[in-house]
Formats: C-alpha cells, sequence, structure tokens
C-alpha cells in the first residue's frame, strides 16, 4: 500500500483490490450516495475501484483511502482527480465518506490535506470542488477548505440533469 498523506488523524494511501468491501460501505449506501442520485451496483463499484488505480498510474493521483490510524480501517475516500468543469479541465478535491463517520472533521481534515498536495507537489495554481446543490454538507466543506463558490454548471449524468456549484481557491502565491 502506498502512503500518500498524513495528518493527524489520517493515513491516505492508493486504493487497492482489498478495499473494495470497504469501498462499497460507501458506494452502496443510499443516504452516502445521495447527490448521484442512486446507489452502485457491484459493477459499477467495481469499476470505480478501477478507475482509481488507473488514475494512480496515468497521473499519480486519484481519489485515495483514508484510513484512521487509531483503528487501520479506510472510512473514507479523498483526494484529487482531473474533473469537467464547465468546458475546462480542472483539478478537484474530491470526498465521500462512510455514514458512519460523517459529522467528526475527517472529510475537511483530508481535504485540506489533498489541497495544500494540489499546490506543493503538483504545482496547481487552483483547486477546486465541484458539489451538488443540494449537498450542503459538501459545500461547508470546501468553505473549511478555503474555497469561495465561484459560479454553476450543469452536468448531464445517469439520465438527468444535476446542478453542481463551483468552489476552488487559489494558491496564496497566485493570490497575491
Amino acid at each position: 500500500m502506498k502512503k500518500i498523506l498524513e495528518t493527524d488523524r489520517l493515513i491516505l494511501r492508493e486504493m487497492e483490490q482489498t478495499d473494495y468491501e470497504a469501498l462499497c460501505r460507501m458506494l452502496q449506501d443510499r443516504e452516502v450516495m445521495y447527490a448521484y442520485e442512486h446507489s452502485f451496483s457491484d459493477e459499477e463499484a467495481h469499476q470505480w475501484l478501477e478507475r482509481q488505480i488507473q488514475r494512480y498510474r496515468e497521473f499519480g493521483y486519484g481519489l485515495w483511502a483514508v484510513v484512521l490510524k487509531v483503528e487501520n480501517r479506510m472510512v473514507g475516500q479523498c483526494g484529487i482527480t482531473r474533473q469537467d468543469c464547465d468546458g475546462k479541465q480542472v483539478l478537484e478535491v474530491g470526498y465521500l465518506f462512510e455514514k458512519a463517520y460523517w459529522h467528526r472533521g475527517y472529510a475537511t481534515e483530508a481535504a485540506i490535506a489533498c489541497k495544500e498536495y494540489a499546490f506543493d507537489q503538483l504545482g496547481a495554481d487552483e483547486v477546486y470542488s465541484i458539489i451538488r446543490d443540494n449537498n450542503v454538507a459538501s459545500q461547508k466543506v470546501a468553505e473549511r477548505n478555503g474555497m469561495e463558490c465561484r459560479g454553476m454548471f450543469v452536468k448531464h449524468y445517469y439520465n438527468m440533469d444535476m446542478p453542481h456549484l463551483i468552489f476552488s481557491v487559489k494558491q496564496k502565491a497566485v493570490q497575491d
């Protein structure tokens, strides 16, 4: 397992096939996946995991497993992906956690570490989080990560139009 980041309470590492069951605890929970409008099938969860592993090979980053240090348990995923943001390719900090671990600050802790990684290791000038308009909890994480809402656009997937808010923060040197 390749460790990428460490915070006070968390280790972020590359996911591997043995994480499939832990990943399904998130992706197959309707409450966790409400912003996606459906929970994932076994095949969709497998494709999700394969996509992350491919991202590691292709870009050197993706969504990483978030592991609690004290329990050595995967409780979420957080990382950096390339996303389309209203026609522009951007680096996005994304996060998704098991419901049992919501409201404990883990998403914010992991997201801040990923933002700093994007600035320090990837040389990003600006980092984004693209969030469904109905996902208030994730919007609050983005705000705690120093991001501001910059606009909105509509993504079309799962045969639906889904409004998304565009949050971003610029590297401090770029802001000056």
